[in-house]
């Protein structure tokens, strides 16, 4: 709640809804354990005007609450509790009351004497807010709420700061304060710590400067002159006369040192490894200033910044060296928010000195512990004679020489922990900054921050600093393309950037159209000394032998996000678990966990790490190695695909396959990723329809047409008739050019049923026609079987039941003889509509329960549900009506239990049926209303314009509405050629 109103859910963040459901919870939250009533809850929504169903509307969105908190992380209940409800939770699980137990006990600590207990309670507490309490919350009442919290807040930082003035600390405080009295220029209290604690660091003419500030923005704002608290304040300062902070609290670290006594030294005298050296040979005043030069078109999240400042100055209370290490992807500016953060506290935090080493833990020489020991030892004044030779006594010398100093360290690109640990002093009064392209996750006790790309705001931000503002909002689509097209990562925004500034005449535009060519944007993304390619190599040439050809495989995949089994695919590697093989990439950033699935981790490339892989796969793998790997991969997408239509129809049934060879991804893997076939088919959707265009390009044509037919599936269940035509449109000109007799006629045999889907009967004839004709000619009972099927299919729709019935049988004994009963348990099923159309309905009986026994047999729900069909309209042919609706009604379960969107828009117009043949006319036109929405939803127009005859034959009482449902289904008919339907439709229109 201290900041937008968040909950953390077991997997994560849960959403809560915006407006009223936002608005009860965080009432509930704020008074946790304690009953808020109905009435109370009204007001914060509406106010002064609430609806009539406002106590209704209110109770809907606490039992949607409930279910909500239900995922929630720890133990959260939301009970009904006259007059209203209750939320119980143990305070600690919600930041505000926490944060105002953390503050009491604060408070209370300091009243015992307990002064460094309190700082760090109250550091803890501060720590808790990300924003404004509730921010975007719309609610008056609870603003008003928001705003003593947010009071709160500002006095517990107040409290703390003034315990640390008692406590000595005015030097670091410093840098705090003069922040705190920019953001709240009306907090005098802030003012005048501020000017005590400059005071108090030896820099009174500062401390008067703060009074005269704080005097003209009061003036200015509110015409008014400072309290008498700020006036008494100045007026000790001039005369000399401010007291020092209370004497009676010890400080846990010294403002000031008073100097060592010189040891006596004898000549014969030499130092030993733990012992500084003599004073005469001591420079005991050196302070390094070793940080490179700030930024000043620095951008950055400032909760982030607040929060590493928090952890470097030691804010985490605990009795440790502060650690903070910055971690990232190259070029995500972990660098620049080292030494940014670094300034920020040099001056005020650690007046001790700063020390910086690069580490060049990216390159092939990083220097070594040993190395950097005596740059520092020799930073800090210690002659390079008397520096030891071994690591451990320049360690020892190291912590002994930072003991009592106020020094920040940083230690820029580390190669890992190893390389870190013998550089960390012994003593808390230091502190320590690192980054690197590793995530150092054995570092104890670290502040981690890991950088990933800008968010769009801050990218454009940064863009602006550095040509200017005028340029980026004078081309906003350009600049924001250009943003998009470097994947806001800082580094190559800079560098684009410091190219455009040094063409004041190029557009944003033009840099957009030279860096759209993915061949040639490494090379446009270099300026000077800054250039991606070389930061991008740094990490690369880091990188195993077997990691490197990994990564450049692994840019052959286009899908946004990658499955682990492609690392086993690309280097044809069959062990259990291939996420081993991506972790190494994932270490050092070159690659990202997108998430969790079914089966495994999920991986992404950065755009532009994977235009830096695709540059070197070129450069180091031969054609015929990369075509190889393509092939495995593409292999493994095409046994996982095989693998879920046998899952959802039992087997290899009523689908033609090709010879290309396919890659077994881990058995595990398979066997939990398609535990739902078609939630996975439907999951990786966009990667597979990918893989069919690009099996085509590589030249795979048997392959892609191969994933192209078996991907119906998917396309025909789910309605998705655009993807399952441009699927077979890009796999039909692969076989073509390829003269794939067998592959084309499968393809155009498909585009037949697919036209068929859409009522497109005479193209569907043509496509089936010819594909027949090759299958013959190859003599493939498969593909006569479907091809007949479907022909049959056409001539029953068209009313010739005489040639569909023969067409049937010519189709079952071709199924027959290739052995699949799936296709024959379909024919059945279709013949089966006919005979019952022709008054056979024993004959229909029989071979409906012959499909049903074959569906049963092998699994198959979709092919069972689509017979039980028939089975309701045979029933409704019987009279057996109200049978009939239950039957109807248990296959429109399984359709939609299985996401059969098509199947579903058919059930709702058999039970519309139903219920007109069982003189119920309002349950009818119900359905039939529900089948013209789910027609229509999918765009399947003929089947929605059917659905509007069915309701039209319904409202002849009512000639308006009819008009309005015949006018477009008249239409429809007539440009699908459906002349039966569209002699109908026109007698009723006419009628109207």
């Amino acid at each position: 709640m201290l900041g937008p109103l968040q909950v953390q859910g077991v997997a994560g963040p849960l959403r809560v809804p915006p407006g009223r459901q936002e608005v009860i919870l965080a009432a509930l939250l704020l008074e946790s354990n304690r009953v808020v009533s109905t009435s109370q809850l009204v007001d914060l929504i509406w106010e002064d005007n609430p609806p009539e169903t406002a106590r209704t509307q209110v109770q809907i969105c606490v039992s949607r609450l409930r279910k909500l908190l239900a995922g929630a992380e720890g133990e959260v209940t939301l009970v009904t509790r006259p007059p209203g409800y209750v939320l119980h939770t143990n305070a600690g699980n919600v930041d505000a009351a926490l944060f105002t137990s953390l503050v009491q006990r604060a408070r209370a600590l300091r009243e015992s004497g307990d002064a460094e207990e309190a700082v760090g309670l109250l550091r803890s507490a501060v720590t808790l807010w990300q924003g404004e309490c509730l921010t975007g919350l719309d609610s008056g009442p609870l603003a008003n709420k928001a705003r003593q919290l947010n009071e709160e807040r500002l006095a517990a930082v107040e409290l703390r700061i003034r315990i640390e003035l008692e406590l000595g600390r005015h030097d670091r405080l410093v840098g705090e304060l003069q922040r705190l009295t920019h953001e709240h220029p009306l907090r005098e209290k802030l003012h005048g710590q501020l000017i005590q604690a400059l005071y108090w660091s030896g820099r009174q003419a500062e401390a008067l400067e703060a009074f005269r500030t704080a005097r003209r923005y009061l003036a200015e704002e509110l015409g008014l002159e400072p309290s008498r608290e700020l006036r008494d304040l100045e007026a000790a300062i001039l005369a000399g006369e401010l007291p020092p902070p209370n004497a009676a609290v010890s400080p846990a670290v010294p403002a000031a040192r008073p100097a060592e006594p010189a040891p006596e030294v004898r000549p014969e005298q030499t130092p030993t490894s733990a012992e500084t050296p003599p004073a005469e040979t001591v420079r005991q005043d050196t302070v390094p200033h070793q940080l490179p030069a700030d930024i000043a078109d620095f951008v950055a999240d400032g909760q982030r910044l607040a929060a590493l400042e928090e952890a470097l100055a030691g804010g985490d209370g605990r009795g440790t060296v502060p650690l903070a290490a910055i971690t990232g992807k190259p070029g995500t500016g972990k660098s620049t928010l080292a030494v940014h953060v670094a300034h920020a506290l040099a001056e005020t935090g650690f007046p001790d000195g700063q020390l910086y080493c690069d580490l060049r833990g990216t390159t092939g020489a990083p220097a070594t512990p040993v190395e950097v020991l005596g740059r520092f030892l020799r930073a800090l004044g210690i002659p390079g004679q008397l520096i030891p030779e071994s690591l451990d006594e320049r360690a020892e010398m190291y912590r002994t020489r930072l003991a009592s100093r106020r020094v920040l360290v940083v230690l820029d690109d580390a190669a890992g922990e190893g390389q870190v640990r013998s550089l960390l002093p012994g003593s808390r009064g230091c502190a320590v900054l690192v980054t690197s392209r590793a995530r150092l996750t054995a570092l104890p006790g670290a502040h981690r921050v890991e950088l990933d790309v800008l968010d769009e705001d801050r990218a454009l931000e940064l863009l602006s600093r550095i040509i200017g503002e005028d340029r980026v909002t004078g081309e906003a689509a350009a600049a924001e393309a250009l943003v998009r097209t470097v994947g806001r990562l800082p580094l190559a925004l800079r560098i684009v950037a410091a190219r455009l500034a040094a063409r004041p005449h190029w557009t944003l535009a033009s840099m957009v159209h030279r860096l759209a060519n993915e061949r040639h944007r490494l090379d446009e993304l270099a300026h000077g000394e800054m250039t991606m390619r070389a930061s991008l190599s740094l990490t690369y040439e880091g990188l195993a032998p077997g990691d490197r050809s990994l990564l450049r495989l692994l840019s052959m995949a286009q899908a946004p996000t990658l499955p682990s089994w492609l690392a086993g695919a690309l280097l044809d590697d069959h062990r259990p678990f291939p996420s081993d093989l991506l972790e190494p990439l994932v270490d050092v950033q070159m690659l990202d966990v997108a998430g969790m699935e079914t089966g495994g981790f999920r991986y992404r490339f950065h755009e532009i790490i994977r235009v830096y892989a695709r540059e070197q796969l070129a450069v180091q793998h031969p054609p015929e190695e990369r075509k190889a790997a393509f092939a495995r991969m593409a292999g493994g997408w095409m046994h996982l695909v095989q693998q879920a239509h046998r899952k959802v129809y039992g087997g290899d049934f009523t689908v033609l396959h090709g010879d290309a060879p396919r890659w077994e991804p881990p058995a595990a893997y398979t066997d939990e990723a398609l535990a739902d076939p078609l939630t996975w088919l439907d999951a990786e959707q966009g990667a597979l329809v990918g893989m069919v265009e690009h099996a085509a390009d590589e030249g795979l044509h048997d392959l892609s047409w191969d994933l192209a037919t078996s991907l119906v599936t998917l396309f025909e269940v789910r309605g998705h008739y655009d993807l399952w035509e441009r699927t077979h449109r890009i796999a039909l000109a692969a076989v073509r050019k390829a003269g794939n007799l067998r592959g084309t006629a499968a393809i155009r045999a498909s585009l037949g049923s697919l036209y068929m889907s859409r009522n497109q009967y005479d193209t569907a004839r043509q496509a089936l026609n010819s594909a027949l004709d090759v299958f013959q000619a190859l003599d493939d009972p498969m593909g006569e079987a479907l091809c007949r099927r479907d022909m049959a299919l056409i001539a029953r729709t068209g009313g010739d039941d005489i040639t569909a019935l023969e067409l049937y049988g010519r189709s079952l004994a071709d199924f027959d003889r290739a052995g699949d009963v799936v296709g024959r348990a379909i024919v059945l099923t279709q013949s089966a509509h006919i005979r019952m159309r022709q008054g056979e309905i024993d004959t229909a009986q029989r071979q409906l329960d012959e499909a049903l026994d074959i569906y049963e047999g092998i699994g198959y729900t979709g092919g069972r549900a689509r017979t039980l069909r028939r089975v309701g309209q045979l029933l409704l042919e019987q009279g057996r009506s109200e049978l009939a609706v239950l039957t109807f009604t248990e296959v429109l379960e399984l359709c939609r239990d299985s996401g059969d969107v098509i199947g579903e828009g058919h059930l709702l117009r058999d039970l519309g049926h139903a219920f007109t043949v069982m003189g119920r006319p309002d349950r009818a036109r119900d359905f039939f209303d529900r089948a013209v929405s789910a027609r229509e939803q999918i765009m399947d127009f003929s089947g929605g314009a059917l659905a509007r005859l069915d309701l039209a034959r319904l409202l002849t009482t009512e000639p308006g509405r009819s008009r309005e449902l015949l006018t477009p289904a008249v239409e429809v008919f007539r440009d699908r050629r459906m002349a039966r339907e569209l002699t109908e439709a026109e007698r009723l229109l006419g009628a109207c």
